[in-house]
């Protein structure tokens, strides 16, 4: 009998081999790979050492699969460091030069988000950027150069004068100092800039050993579903009467939720100012950033909720209206102090008249708010006898969940540190103290934000990070207990403004995300959670043990918040693009989920195309009444489950060193894959983008105009998910282009499909093997052409299973029109077992309708014999 399998053995005898051999060489100040010069003017403080003489994988929890894999390429990667002669918290140092070379890099633009940059040199990078892959033609690879951590430092690259390449590292206290780092970079090349991205952040899984990969970990049961996400139907007035309202809108339509997300302004926050009481009044978001976590549990709105009270025949009812006649009123207020500071600002002495209107309009705010509708109550339910159960979160959540069984999932929206201003000291049995702020001052060149300057200007109620568990778990276990599932953490990295006193920052990091991940294990099922406002490198190499999906874009904005009036569109290509480049290295950790949006808005329609191949959830932030279902419906199954890819969409190859924004000829290309062919969008997001001269994404208006391009079956990665490598090598396709309502015939060789693409506007390209049934019947199956991932609602596909007669069983989920492509008619059709009669003609288009049956949870079994 052979002996078992030794993975240290097989490990051992890996590291010996990659060490005989090393893509990289440091020498006369030139970083060298694979013999071509890559980084010139190396400073002589500069090392580079390979990974195996860095990285001990016997410490490594990581499977040993991944270590395998990750050793056997382990002579495609190394570090590189630096020293200086003085300690310090934070130093800049140059790790070369390069010119007249592509790249693509990824930058915080603001302390929660990052998105794109492309340029030609180490000058043309933006500071906090968080990894650049340069194109290296001359050898057919590319090389990632990725800031990382080491020790009590964390890093991320600068531009620098004639070409360098700057790397800054910082620790976030004066106390945590450090001269010498041996691996506070990690380079890595690959002849395929996909497998790059897998390659490399396995290899620092690997090393850090203080993150998982997103293959490692289970994914939330939200990720296939339609959900509903109340912030911009309420901002901070939402309650439950609203909440309930929301969802019977859609439950009626025939558009069935499967989980809420109940946003900001459900908890208990107060200012430091106020009197031991809760404040009810917030109305937008930005009112709330200076206040802290009161309590605990939940605000008073959903604390004095009472069981049944939208259930059975005397359930109370809600004015519709009422979150936009708070909004809009809470707006002429917000117009009335801002008009004043901007007088006070001018000179002018007395506004008195402009304080009485300001008051005013805050009564009848306040007025407005106590009204109709505000709190379901039955008075102080704290003071006299009453069965807990009978009110608060726990009665609506089991209220909300009998009248609409669809719900799956109800979560809230929290901030990493409670609320945006933290905990309020005294207030919870949590040693809690207000922690000033220093912003690091790699953001200095960011975008100016309301969010960063209300918390520096307050402050952050930061609970020790001995109790982070604690913490976590004492929100958490109440919520579950009262029958929530999950919850969305957002405003993550005020965190590193606050570590001066606690280890810098990332032993702050630390502690809290060990914490959080605690929580998330007991009271989640450790899926629970969708991160937000995360795009540092702290939280991936920190915080991602435990959570396994976040936000990749920064938020749908349906208008410019800086009042350009074009803004409603060209923000919606700017979004698209952030959430594009992020799930390049953010999918390798976590499964990207591309955010909300509105049905109703001017450019949801493109919004919807994005997020039908996106392979994440599809939820939405709809005001009550605004509502396109027609749009939805094209979208979302009636079950509330979507046609969801098989994986999270990436650029394809030829737009990686591109600027689709504007760049004025670039169209933005995504790849994915559904289970029975592949996918390509197209989308046009030209118009506007970042200027770091004005540290602010602004529109270019001379590109918002229509843009050409082509599109080709090899666009697809097929390679890159093994159950799509066999669909790769197909000898011909069918393609639906699904806005143009076209199919086409292609082969590998044949030329790319061109198209043109309006501003705003897409193209879905569904690309499907074309099957040879025998000598005279060839077949592929599109799916159904109601809705945008028409290949996605194919479950099953089997050619020539059972009987003598050539034939194609397909199982199909939804209702609809159903296309396939044949080149000659069936002689027989069969619906559910039922003798059907398809509509074929002489160009190949094999059409039927199918209904949705509920029973069989819409799934029909079609068969066509030849």
């Amino acid at each position: 009998m052979a002996p078992p399998n030794n993975p240290v053995n097989f490990i051992t005898n890996l590291l010996r081999s990659s060490s005989l051999e090393k893509s990289f060489d440091l020498s006369d100040g030139k970083l060298s790979v694979n013999g071509l010069p890559l980084l010139h003017d190396v400073p002589s403080n500069v090392t580079f050492t390979p990974f195996s003489s860095v990285c001990n994988v016997f410490e490594s929890d990581a499977p040993v699969p991944l270590v395998q894999r990750v050793q056997a390429l382990a002579h495609k990667g190394g570090f590189l460091g630096f020293s200086q002669d003085e300690p310090s918290e934070s130093m800049l140092n140059s790790l070369g030069s390069f010119t007249d070379r592509k790249f693509l890099s990824v930058f915080r633009f603001k302390t929660w988000w990052s998105t794109q940059w492309v340029g030609t040199s180490g000058s043309d990078l933006q500071r906090e950027t968080q990894w650049v892959v340069l194109d290296v033609p001359e050898i057919r690879s590319y090389v990632m150069i990725i800031p990382i951590i080491e020790g009590g430092f964390r890093s991320a690259l600068s531009p620098g004068s004639d070409g360098h390449v700057m790397i800054f590292a910082e620790s976030g206290s004066s106390r945590v100092k450090s001269s010498v780092f041996n691996s506070i970079a990690y380079v890595h090349v690959s002849e395929n800039p996909f497998n790059l991205m897998k390659e490399a952040f396995s290899a620092i899984r690997v090393h850090l050993n203080t993150f998982k990969l997103l293959e490692e970990k289970s994914l939330p049961s939200v990720v296939d579903k339609f959900g509903w996400c109340t912030w911009d139907a309420f901002y901070l007035t939402v309650e439950p009467a609203g909440v309930w309202q929301g969802v019977k809108e859609f439950v009626d339509a025939g558009v069935n939720p499967r989980f809420i997300i109940i946003d900001d302004g459900w908890q208990s926050i107060i200012e430091d100012t106020d009197d031991p009481q809760e404040a009810k009044n917030y109305v937008l978001g930005g009112e709330q950033m200076t206040s802290r976590l009161y309590r605990l549990e939940e605000g008073e709105k959903f604390r004095n909720y009472k069981g049944g009270s939208f259930l059975g025949p005397n359930a109370l009812s809600f004015n519709p209206q009422r979150p936009k006649m708070l909004i809009t009123k809470a707006i002429e207020v917000e117009h009335a102090v801002k008009a004043r500071d901007k007088a006070l600002r001018s000179g002018v002495t007395d506004v008195s008249e402009m304080e009485a209107k300001i008051r005013k309009l805050e009564q009848e705010l306040d007025d407005m708010y106590k009204g109709e509708g505000s709190v379901v109550s039955n008075g102080n339910n704290e003071s006299c006898g009453y069965n807990a159960d009978d009110y608060g979160m726990k009665a609506f959540t089991r209220d909300l969940r009998t009248r609409f069984e669809c719900l799956d999932d109800i979560w809230v929206w929290h901030a990493l540190c409670g609320a945006w201003g933290g905990v309020r000291p005294g207030a919870t049995h949590l040693d809690c103290k207000i922690v000033p702020c220093n912003v690091s001052p790699g953001l200095d060149w960011t975008m100016p934000d309301l969010a960063v300057d209300k918390i520096v200007e307050g402050g952050l109620g930061l609970v020790h990070p001995s109790q982070a568990g604690d913490f976590y778990d004492s929100m958490h276990s109440h919520l579950a207990k009262s029958g929530v599932t999950g919850v969305k953490v957002d405003v993550i990295h005020t965190l590193e403004y606050v570590s001066e006193d606690y280890g810098g920052r990332v032993n702050l990091a630390k502690a809290y995300y060990n914490g959080l991940s605690e929580s998330l294990s007991k009271n989640f099922n450790g899926t629970g959670i969708i991160s937000s406002m995360q795009h540092c490198n702290d939280f991936f190499f920190l915080g991602t043990k435990q959570i396994s999906m976040g936000r990749v874009g920064d938020d749908f904005w349906f208008q410019d918040p800086n009042g350009d009036p074009n803004g409603v569109f060209w923000l919606q290509g700017v979004h698209m693009v952030h959430c594009a480049y992020n799930s390049l290295w953010m999918g390798e950790i976590i499964q990207p989920d591309w955010d909300m949006f509105q049905s109703d808005h001017v450019c949801a329609k493109y919004h919807a195309g994005s997020r039908a191949i996106c392979g994440g959830p599809v939820y939405i932030s709809d005001s009550l009444g605004g509502h396109d279902f027609d749009l939805l419906k094209k979208l979302v199954y009636p079950d509330g489950t979507i046609p969801k890819c098989q994986r999270f969409a990436l650029p394809t190859r030829d737009c990686l060193f591109l600027n689709p924004l504007f760049d004025n000829k670039s169209l933005l290309k995504l790849w994915n894959f559904n289970k029975y062919g592949g996918v390509i969008g197209a989308f046009n997001c030209q118009g506007a983008g970042w200027d770091g001269n004005l540290q602010r994404i602004i529109g270019y208006p001379q590109c918002y105009k229509p843009v050409s391009g082509s599109v080709h079956v090899t666009d697809i990665e097929w390679d890159q998910f093994k159950d799509a490598a066999a669909m790769g090598e197909a000898e011909e396709y069918v393609v639906y282009l699904d806005q143009s309502e076209t199919m086409l015939l292609v082969t590998p060789k044949s030329d790319p499909i061109q198209v043109a693409i309006q501003p705003s506007s897409f193209e879905i390209f569904s690309f499907v093997p074309l099957e040879n049934l025998s000598p005279v019947a060839k077949f592929a199956p599109i799916g159904l052409t109601n809705m945008f991932n028409s290949g996605g609602t194919i479950q099953e596909l089997d050619y020539n299973v059972g009987g003598a007669a050539p034939n194609a069983r397909i199982k199909i989920k939804g209702g609809g029109n159903f296309l396939a492509y044949s080149n000659v008619a069936p002689k027989t059709c069969y619906v559910n077992g039922a003798a059907a009669a398809p509509e074929w003609s002489a160009d190949g288009k094999l059409k039927l309708d199918l209904p949705w049956i509920e029973e069989a949870g819409g799934i029909s079994e079609v068969i066509f014999v030849f």
